[in-house]
């Protein structure tokens, strides 16, 4: 894996165990050789990701809407900031850009990212590894629900290994290194959907 889209909140929680370890997981990266796409913020987790992937020499590259560099929200820092019109071209070039994805705790925009990432695998738009990184607990719900999907019904058999969940970055890039794409739902037949 040459880069990741990193996914992750641009708020700062109070507990510093989120800042902490989306530093931590850039900073990772960056020792690893893997590059970084990310939100292009510096505000938050997602400006941590990026301050700890820079500061230990990483690539950056930094995919923001015009309406949020207006803001005053853009990291001026990255290796590489691109600026898009909409949320639909920034969620494309992260796919385009990146060889898989790691999720980090974050709030409705991250979410949507996520989900739109698992939604593609499984559609079949890309077949790259999609990660969670449960840190603190903070996805420990959204785990559940994910089996519930499958328990009841609405998650397929052969979808339900989409979603790579650890607790420790070294164990979710281990587990996403080994990925094997999945059967996606534009491959089965129609016997099976």
């Amino acid at each position: 894996m040459k880069r990741l889209a990193v996914y992750c909140g641009s708020a700062s929680p109070t507990d510093p165990v989120y800042i902490d370890s989306a530093r931590a997981v850039g900073r990772a990266l960056a020792e690893r050789g893997i590059g970084v796409v990310y939100g292009g913020g510096r505000l938050g987790l997602m400006g941590a990701v990026a301050d700890g992937a820079l500061e230990a020499g990483g690539e950056v590259i930094g995919i923001i809407p015009t309406a949020l560099v207006s803001a005053e929200v853009a990291h001026r820092g990255c290796t590489d900031l691109r600026v898009v019109e909409t949320m639909h071209q920034r969620k494309q070039a992260f796919t385009d850009l990146s060889d898989g994805f790691i999720n980090l705790p974050g709030g409705t925009g991250t979410m949507d990212e996520l989900w739109e990432a698992l939604s593609w695998a499984q559609i079949g738009y890309h077949a790259k590894p999609v990660g969670l990184l449960n840190v603190a607990g903070y996805y420990d719900h959204l785990i559940a629900f994910v089996a519930k999907m499958g328990e009841v019904g609405f998650l397929r058999p052969q979808h339900q290994r989409i979603l790579i969940v650890d607790d420790t970055l070294d164990g979710l890039l281990a587990q996403m290194a080994a990925h094997a794409p999945i059967e996606t739902i534009t491959k089965m037949r129609k016997a099976d959907l």
